[in-house]
């Protein structure tokens, strides 16, 4: 018997569980009109990014036309897009797939 309750324990537990709110992508674009270093200094001010980290996702920028800066909750990343666009530096967000 008190497996059986355990069992039940265990499914209701599940089913309280909150689901996870959903990811989005936050996403430079380039921009040959805002400088190499604009990018970088912005990314490590902005996100926190190690200065390695911001100009690896400028390069990726730069050579494909969109890098990936980070992938967080949505508030964060309506805040590094908006952040990121009042320094000049081209930044668009989309949910996560």
């Amino acid at each position: 018997m008190p497996t059986e309750t355990l069992e039940k324990k265990t499914v209701q537990e599940n089913q309280t569980k909150p689901k996870n709110a959903p990811k989005y992508r936050v996403l430079l674009h380039n921009d040959d009109g805002v400088s190499a270093e604009l990018v970088v200094m912005s990314l490590m001010e902005v996100t926190q990014l190690s200065q390695t980290q911001a100009i690896a996702v400028m390069m990726q920028a730069h050579t494909t036309g969109v890098g990936l800066i980070k992938t967080c909750d949505i508030e964060m990343a309506e805040f590094y897009v908006d952040q990121l666009m009042s320094k000049g530096v081209p930044a668009t967000m989309e949910p996560e797939e």
